[in-house]
């Protein structure tokens, strides 16, 4: 196989991996207890629309036969933001502790493993790979790590809120 088709199979598994991804989040907002947890959802989906749009920019690059060009961020880049303000935060780990919300544990704790192994992953290829295909697939994992924190943060946080509760009560 020649590096471009080896690229392409890099980006094309990782477009796959950024359509489970968004299709996760999309079915858990029927799940989440939490309107603050629903918005933040709606605008990681959006960010994972932005991941895919910029990996079928560099597919259809890679399969014109072009010299591999990484498309301008300008629309793509997702914007650096809490998915929850202070406000949110605050009312969303409230909320779970009191009405024990176990599916958003769950939620969040599945999709941290889903951006960590993205994170990964895209790290991974970045090391393998030169140039123009390094530096997409870096900025890649720095868009899913941003993520990863994210949901690692919420995922502990729900995890010591009910390792704390009483048993029964």
């Amino acid at each position: 196989m020649s590096q471009r088709e080896d690229l392409i199979k890099v980006y094309e598994f990782a477009l796959g991996q950024e359509h489970t991804g968004r299709d996760f989040f999309a079915s858990s907002i029927e799940r989440m207890g939490v309107g603050a947890a629903v918005s933040a959802f709606k605008r990681l989906i959006v960010e994972e629309d932005k991941h895919i749009e910029f990996i079928n920019r560099m597919l259809e690059n890679l399969r014109s036969g072009n010299a591999l060009d990484i498309p301008s961020t300008v629309d793509i880049e997702p914007e650096i933001q809490n998915y929850f303000d202070a406000r949110a935060k605050s009312e969303f780990l409230q909320k779970a502790l009191y009405e024990s919300m176990i599916p958003d544990v769950t939620v969040f704790s599945t999709a941290w493993l889903i951006e960590k192994d993205l994170s990964d992953y895209y790290s991974k290829m970045a090391g393998l790979t030169e140039g123009q295909a390094s530096k997409a697939l870096s900025m890649l994992a720095g868009w899913e790590k941003k993520h990863e924190e994210f949901f690692r943060e919420y995922r502990d946080a729900l995890s010591d809120m009910y390792s704390q509760m009483p048993w029964g009560g």
